[in-house]
């Protein structure tokens, strides 16, 4: 059983008091003017079905300080609730915060939603208890939320922080940028997530043997004030009952074990699937890409090309002009050669039309190359990738099935 709560911070009712941080009740009753009139006392519990519950058990502390044994780290809880709550603390930190969490990168919240009821008209009885968990581990944190109602027999539920806030009076901002929910390791999670699924499964067991347990046990005490007949009648009935119920808990967790592993294969079926397909329009974009740097580089080369051919145009042009004035100053200088000069005219005329025409012809002709070159090489690359994707689903399919067998 855990320790009663005698610890009373007197400054919360007299900010001006000397007192220790934590000192029990019968003292500060002497010195603290309006002890109790800003917090719960011991006396509000007495007389009635409630406890004081730690939002979180000192017990779960390696290093307990004195504060957690104060009424201020308490709330009204019906005995069987603290019990389970403490159940699922204890097992939630041994089993899946801490050993996914080490060193001192593990920060924990808790607290309590309030509800209309109150104990003695002054302690809020809570409508439910919730724990945050922020792992700020380099490289790999997590953050993850939990939220047990006091009312009915549900287990404790898992929530993710931002969810939890929006539970929340005033919706506070529980850690800095949610403690990196967005970019938290998701293989530690998925682990985290399977041990609360199993808490959660163990609780319900739990609360289905008790179940089971009560009324039988009311039935044996009502047969215990009757003839011995009915005594043993009622226990020769529950011994056949007992097995039957056990019966029906192993089938429940036999279909739940199938759907669970059913939903993470069709998950990991699904994420493959969706890697295969993203790594296939990734290579088709890059491919894409490339055939469009390729043609725009083209296009930007081409007006060079074409400058390049109307140069050796002028180029022509006045080798012709040249030809034209040598063949002049010829004709002025020295009549005898004009015959020459002007039978090596056309001669260099002409030799001149052809190379303008190739270079011409080479233009228009690497245009036309690099139009069909880039077609082809888009719809090729298109097959391609439609290709790839087929095959790679195809082997993640057979690759499965092989794994199920």
């Amino acid at each position: 059983a855990e320790q009663d709560f005698i610890a009373i911070p007197s400054q919360i009712d007299d900010p001006s008091s000397s007192l220790e941080e934590a000192t029990e009740e019968a003292e500060a009753a002497i010195s603290v003017s309006g002890l109790g009139s800003q917090q719960a006392l011991n006396s509000d519990y007495q007389d009635s079905d409630y406890q004081p519950g730690q939002l979180y058990p000192f017990a779960l502390n390696d290093d307990p300080h004195e504060a957690m044994f104060t009424l201020t780290n308490s709330v009204p809880m019906t005995p069987s609730f603290r019990d389970r709550w403490y159940m699922n603390l204890r097992s939630l930190m041994d089993r899946a915060l801490l050993p996914h969490c080490g060193g001192d990168h593990l920060f924990l919240l808790a607290g309590a939603v309030p509800s209309g009821r109150r104990l003695r008209g002054r302690v809020s009885i809570p409508e439910s208890v919730w724990l945050a968990a922020c792992c700020a581990a380099p490289g790999g944190g997590w953050a993850i939320g939990f939220i047990k109602h006091t009312q009915g027999s549900g287990v404790i539920e898992d929530v993710m922080v931002k969810d939890l806030e929006r539970l929340l009076p005033h919706q506070p901002q529980l850690f800095q940028d949610n403690c990196g929910e967005a970019e938290q390791d998701t293989e530690k999670m998925k682990k985290i997530l399977e041990v609360v699924n199993q808490v959660q499964d163990e609780e319900r067991a739990l609360q289905s043997q008790e179940s089971t347990v009560s009324p039988a046990g009311a039935r044996s005490q009502r047969a215990a004030l009757g003839p011995p007949e009915a005594a043993a009648g009622s226990s020769g009935f529950w011994g056949f009952v007992t097995p039957v119920v056990r019966l029906f808990q192993l089938i429940y967790y036999l279909v739940a074990a199938i759907l669970r592993n059913t939903v993470y294969l069709l998950w990991y079926v699904t994420k493959q699937v969706v890697s295969g397909i993203e790594g296939c329009l990734y290579r088709l974009g890059l491919a894409t890409g490339s055939y469009f740097v390729a043609i725009g580089a083209e296009l930007v080369s081409l007006p060079w090309k074409v400058l390049k051919v109307v140069a050796k145009v002028i180029r022509a042009i006045l080798r012709i002009l040249c030809c034209l004035l040598k063949a002049v100053c010829r004709v002025l200088s020295i009549p005898i050669r004009v015959l020459v000069d002007v039978a090596s005219f056309p001669v260099y005329t002409m030799g001149a039309i052809p190379i303008v025409c190739k270079d011409i012809a080479m233009g228009l002709g690497g245009t036309l190359s690099l139009l069909f070159d880039t077609a082809f090489g888009t719809m090729g690359g298109l097959f391609q990738a439609v290709f790839s994707v087929f095959k790679r689903i195809g082997y993640k399919v057979t690759f499965d099935n092989s794994g199920e067998l």
